[in-house]
């Protein structure tokens, strides 16, 4: 992979206190001796792995889950301090946490700070209680408040609030309710995603025939909202699901979106390196065993320029012609000439500088991300 100037470390954490039923991410409820003994896997293959990074800073890292926050601090503490023995971590380096407002404690939060997180996301979806209940969550609107005043109180201050639109049931008026109030609590960075029923989860048992889903007009309507709200309190747009303040846009995902090289930890995580795709098998018990085995993908000129437009084009900014000749080292115009020309009469694509989709394109950004499928 050309771009090494630095790379993004990504720590899988697949515990939850209860399994969403909204959920198809890996997790597990599960006793304290098995997150223990996961700790010890997850350090071993921190260390395996330190010698493919060799001196490559590290830009940014991000604890995902399952839920980080619901194990004991002092883990999340020691698997901090041993990247930063084993990797050559940035000073300025984001580091953040995802976490939820049921498990968030303050005596945590200080050990969170002293381990070197400096960015806390925090998994609201709603600020409707019924809502919460629907979606199986274990907290409240008044414990997520809390737990937000807990983690100002201790001095974070590059804060995201996910939420979520499109729960069955859910009407514009109750989703500008949770918006206005995220708003009131000024966070730097809102996620605002519609729900997507994954097959496979109680929620696709449940709706997946449709019946009690909200109509795409509605979900629509609630998109340009959301757009059109935080826009007139400062946020920006910087991709299709994320606002942020400026100067706030989360850069771990931005990396992902401009395909900067990372290394995923933990079972089903994917790294990207070297222009080749690992993903680590899912199996909890064979991960703590020992056996980090992945599976490994060499991508294709092909697969490597369409990614660089799938992702590329989630970005409101868009891509740029020099940066995609300086990382194939072709011409953008001489593989997509034809597609380009299509989308921009279609409405869906300015090319007049950078390459980027309008508003209509956002909308329909399925469509025209597929459009730059390669034969």
């Amino acid at each position: 992979m050309k771009n090494k100037d630095s790379l993004m470390l990504y720590i899988h954490i697949p515990f939850c206190e209860r399994k969403c039923d909204y959920c198809d991410f890996l997790s597990f409820v599960t006793d304290e001796d098995t997150k223990a003994g996961y700790f010890k896997g997850l350090f071993k293959q921190l260390e395996l792995k330190a010698e493919l990074a060799g001196n490559i800073p590290v830009s940014s890292i991000f604890i995902g889950g399952g839920t980080p926050s619901c194990v004991d601090e002092r883990f999340i503490y020691d698997t901090l301090m041993l990247v930063r023995d084993k990797y050559r971590v940035l000073d300025d380096a984001e580091i953040t946490m995802e976490s939820n407002p049921n498990s968030i404690r303050k005596e945590a939060l200080s050990v969170y700070r002293n381990a070197g997180i400096n960015r806390i996301s925090m998994g609201l979806q709603s600020a409707d209680n019924e809502e919460l209940k629907l979606l199986s969550r274990l907290h409240s609107y008044e414990d997520f408040l809390k737990a937000y005043d807990a983690v100002r109180l201790c001095g974070f201050d590059n804060v995201n609030v996910d939420l979520m639109s499109g729960l069955p049931g859910q009407s514009i008026a109750s989703f500008e309710k949770t918006l206005s109030k995220v708003i009131s609590l000024k966070p730097e960075h809102i996620s605002a995603y519609s729900l997507i029923f994954e097959e496979g989860t109680r929620f696709y048992e449940r709706y997946g025939d449709g019946e009690g889903v909200v109509d795409e007009e509605t979900d629509r309507y609630i998109y340009h909202m959301t757009q059109s709200m935080l826009k007139d309190f400062g946020y920006e747009r910087y991709e299709i699901s994320n606002y942020s303040r400026p100067g706030k846009e989360c850069r771990h995902n931005l990396g992902y979106w401009v395909r900067r090289p990372y290394l995923g930890f933990g079972p089903s995580a994917a790294s990207l390196f070297d222009e080749k795709r690992y993903s680590m098998h899912r199996d909890l018990k064979a991960f703590i065993a020992g056996d980090f085995s992945e599976s490994v993908e060499e991508l294709s000129l092909n697969a490597r320029m369409e990614e660089f437009m799938f992702l590329g084009l989630r970005l409101t900014k868009g891509i740029s012609r020099d940066e995609f000749f300086k990382a194939f080292n072709k011409d953008l115009d001489s593989v997509y000439k034809d597609v380009l020309e299509k989308l921009q009469k279609e409405g869906l694509l300015d090319i007049s500088g950078r390459v980027k989709l309008t508003e209509k394109g956002l909308d329909l950004a399925n469509y025209a991300m597929s459009q730059f499928l390669l034969d």
